[in-house]
């Protein structure tokens, strides 16, 4: 005891509430209630509309039984009610679970199942979907069909629609804050390329703390107008939903993202920020010439997943379109460390520059710690950009666990550090470097290969659009890397050329041994699948 801990100085509705991003729609419709909120298509709405929708939804989810802890799972692209559910369904305490589109119906079963989900929201483009979907999870599940203007329309399959169910809805319905800031507020799940996909819990205080380190971070305005590239699904945006809407700007809505939509998004709306895979950064680049529009403002762009190639940015930046790199996972709320720009960089050339912003970088001001740790020892590894360990977190935009897991959460936080899965190197200027997901390092006669570093060598080749690096099993080796390449539009080389170029990038060792010319398999976030690339390699033997 001491003279602080006395009841005088205690904790009171006054002076403490729980942080959540439920704070941030009240603050934005009483502040902000006639700026625009919502474009997409012919929609047009502001925010003391969209505010309307939402308590609207909550109340009318409440009415039908839905409280604290039941979860409410989402399937739905990008479009105005896959935010509303975001800003909506914490009012209850309820658990959002948005879903990716293009799950199969066997994996969205069991994600329903396992999620105990009590209530399912669908676009009736997904409608066959969600309904082997529901067949296949065993549960009574209310579902509510989403109709969307700009969609394809599709079969409804539900008990009522969302307009009927936002009619049945309070539009003074009261925000309510969360009990504790640590209950849960979203459940996603991992990819599930080892067994079944884990169910990864996020609270309040992780998602308002990582939608306000986004202001931060990325030194954003207020009123931004944000184009939705980045799935709304995946890892809730990266908490975007809650940082656009903290900054009363206008959320602009695109279905599925395509070099024509984002150029006229850019051009008729006046889009300054996007988020998105280096696949949408592809895009952008090699749009053919009746796609592109002009643009007069800056735009700015955060791009994760995969380390972006030094020629994609320095492609990017000088379009206009200024890059900031980050890096993360589910289970940190999207990203969690960023490539900070320092002063020092523009005296640099644009090639080095380039290379430096291609790093992940440093750890997001709000969150505790980002370290490469040895693995066996637990201790960090030396600040010399060449000694590999494990990229481990801590903070409060870390995950509160994996869903009715024990074991594997208790694993995955061993020693009060996060580990990541993820293999890299730390700088002596503090950044670190992600040289290859643990499962995606190439031993090749004993010596290790980064994928990504043969990835970035074939990058340099002008032809290459897009490029992944694999294993392929060999006799005397063990191991090669063999590269599956999708070329620019209009480019034709050879295999034997690619393989050439390599030599004046890579050592001998880690050139690849066979180019592959075809599609790469990607997910919706743009994340390539490696493991159908190991499949494929396979089918090759």
């Amino acid at each position: 005891m001491n003279i602080y801990t006395g009841p005088e100085l205690g904790k009171t509705n006054a002076n403490f509430a729980p942080l959540t991003p439920v704070s941030v729609l009240k603050r934005t419709e009483r502040v902000y209630s006639d700026l625009p909120a919502q474009i997409h298509g012919r929609i047009r709405r502001n925010w003391g509309e969209v505010a309307e929708r939402c308590k609207r939804l909550a109340s009318a989810l409440s009415q039908r039984g839905v409280s604290k802890g039941d979860t409410v799972a989402l399937i739905a692209p990008n479009i105005p009610e896959a935010l509303e559910c975001s800003l909506a369904i914490p009012m209850l305490g309820a658990v959002l679970n948005a879903n990716n589109v293009r799950l199969d119906a066997k994996t969205l079963g069991y994600i329903l199942d396992h999620g105990e989900a009590k209530v399912l929201l669908v676009d009736t483009e997904y409608a066959e979907l969600a309904k082997e979907a529901v067949e296949r999870s065993g549960r009574a599940l209310l579902i509510i069909d989403i109709e969307d203007p700009e969609g394809p329309g599709g079969e409804c399959i539900g008990a009522l629609t969302y307009d009927a169910l936002l009619a049945e809805g309070d539009p003074e319905f009261d925000y309510r804050l969360p009990d504790d800031e640590w209950d849960a507020l979203a459940l996603n799940y991992t990819s599930g390329t080892t067994g079944q996909p884990k169910g990864v819990v996020y609270s309040h205080r992780g998602a308002w703390t990582n939608a306000v380190n986004n202001v931060v971070t990325w030194e954003m305005p207020h009123h931004p107008v944000y184009l939705w590239t980045l799935p709304l699904f995946h890892c809730n945006g990266w908490c975007f939903p809650w940082t656009i809407t903290l900054l009363a700007g206008t959320h602009v809505f695109l279905r599925s993202p395509t070099a024509e939509g984002i150029y006229a998004a850019f051009s008729d709306h006046g889009v300054t920020h996007l988020c998105g895979a280096p696949i949408i950064m592809s895009m952008i680049t090699s749009a053919a010439g009746a796609e592109e529009r002009s643009f007069s403002q800056p735009v700015r762009m955060m791009t994760a997943a995969a380390p972006p190639p030094p020629q994609t940015i320095l492609a990017m930046e000088n379009m206009g379109i200024s890059i900031t790199h980050v890096y993360g996972l589910t289970e940190v709320y999207g990203p969690a460390v960023v490539c900070a720009e320092r002063a020092t960089w523009s005296s640099l050339s644009a090639e080095e520059q380039a290379k430096l912003k291609a790093r992940q970088g440093v750890a997001y001001e709000l969150q505790e710690d980002v370290m490469v740790l040895d693995p066996d020892t637990r201790r960090p590894v030396p600040w010399d950009g060449v000694t590999q360990g494990e990229v481990a977190f801590r903070g409060n935009i870390v995950m509160k666990g994996y869903l009715k897991q024990l074991d594997t959460t208790a694993k995955a936080f061993n020693e009060g550090w996060f580990w990541s899965g993820d293999l890299a190197v730390q700088h002596a200027d503090g950044y670190i470097e992600i040289r290859d997901r643990s499962k995606d390092i190439i031993i090749s006669g004993g010596e290790n290969i980064s994928s990504i570093e043969v990835e970035n060598a074939l990058y340099s080749h002008s032809a290459v659009a897009c490029v992944a690096v694999v294993a392929m099993p060999d006799e005397k080796w063990g191991e090669v890397p063999c590269a599956f390449v999708e070329l620019v539009a209009g480019c034709d080389i050879t295999e034997a050329d690619l393989i050439e170029h390599a030599r004046g990038e890579l050592a001998g060792y880690k050139r690849p041994k066979r180019v592959i010319f075809e599609a790469l398999p990607k997910t919706s976030t743009g994340k390539i699948l490696k493991t159908a690339l190991r499949e494929r390699v396979e089918s090759l033997q």
